[in-house]
């Protein structure tokens, strides 16, 4: 009976031992994930400061810290960790609200959907943004209305990207692409309420939003694989590239206006000196007021929206 007894207090004593352990490693991670992710935030905060002051503010060594018309990534050292920064003009996306269909079905169709999905999803997309027709009611809103819950589209313009979820024939594979790795963008990172409605960034534009101006694929591959060892800065450089392409290169352009996105991906430092394995990562839409600018506002920055895990 002792030896019964004494058999299963250890084995409580283990399972109790077990949990705390599991416990604690649970709330180490959680601490770590809530400092990398305020570190990642003051990133952000930082990394608009350096867009906003442009080319003139380098680095100890002299070097430019940041072009707002090429570099689309930083990396910013602090005392707890390191954070990698990505710069995204929403010029690099295409407007949602503003672009012909022909452009949103290239779009999708270079995103890798069937034709018949990519049609009637466009399809889709033009009937959200258009005001309804009393005698021509909508196709779609009997679509709407059968789901659960049901919802009448607002027939108006996009106001966040992220009503496209809501649209006949989306999903969140095509929406969200692989955001694990960034292999394959989503529709979220070609389309944009405050995208452009003509001519998109030639240094941060993905792939399929080269495709969707009228780029074709081979001449889409020259230009990420060559911008990727050196960005475009020069515009007698652009117009050299235009004029290789033909048409279609009158819509490249070459960085934002005032719109960004700011992309930062925060590792922590171990007290051995080593990055943790832990990445965070944490977004922000921010709205730049660059001298000079036409709303005659002081130079500042304002963030529009916070993108967290959601």
């Amino acid at each position: 009976m002792v030896l019964w007894l004494t058999a299963a207090l250890s084995a409580v004593g283990l399972a109790v031992a077990s949990n705390v352990r599991g416990e604690t490693e649970r709330t180490e991670t959680h601490v770590d994930d809530t400092r990398a992710y305020f570190v990642a935030r003051g990133a952000i905060q930082q990394a608009a400061l350096h867009v906003l002051w442009g080319s003139g503010y380098r680095t100890d060594d002299g070097r430019p810290m940041y072009y707002v018309n090429g570099n689309p990534s930083m990396n910013l050292s602090f005392p707890a960790g390191e954070v990698d920064m990505e710069v995204i003009p929403e010029t690099s996306k295409l407007n949602v609200n503003g672009s012909p269909p022909a452009d949103i079905l290239r779009l999708l169709l270079a995103l890798g959907t069937p034709e018949d999905a990519a049609t009637e999803i466009t399809s889709a997309i033009v009937d959200w943004r258009t005001r309804p027709d009393e005698l021509h009611p909508s196709p779609f809103d009997s679509f709407y209305l059968s789901q659960s819950p049901s919802f009448v589209p607002l027939h108006a313009s996009f106001q966040e990207n992220e009503e496209l979820l809501l649209i006949k024939g989306m999903t969140a594979e095509l929406y969200y692409g692989n955001s694990l790795d960034g292999s394959r963008p989503g529709l979220r990172d070609c389309l944009s309420v405050y995208g452009s409605t003509y001519s998109v960034d030639i240094n941060t534009s993905q792939r399929p939003t080269l495709e969707a101006v009228g780029i074709d694929a081979a001449d889409a591959d020259t230009i990420v694989s060559s911008r990727a060892r050196h960005p475009v800065l020069d515009y007698k450089e652009l117009r050299g590239i235009a004029d290789s392409i033909g048409p279609a290169g009158r819509r490249l352009m070459i960085g934002g206006r005032s719109m960004f996105t700011l992309r930062a991906t925060a590792r922590l430092r171990q007290p051995d000196g080593k990055l943790s394995d832990l990445r965070r990562t944490v977004a922000a839409l921010v709205k730049f007021y660059f001298p000079g600018n036409t709303e005659h506002k002081p130079v500042k920055f304002e963030v529009v929206r916070w993108f967290d895990r959601a």
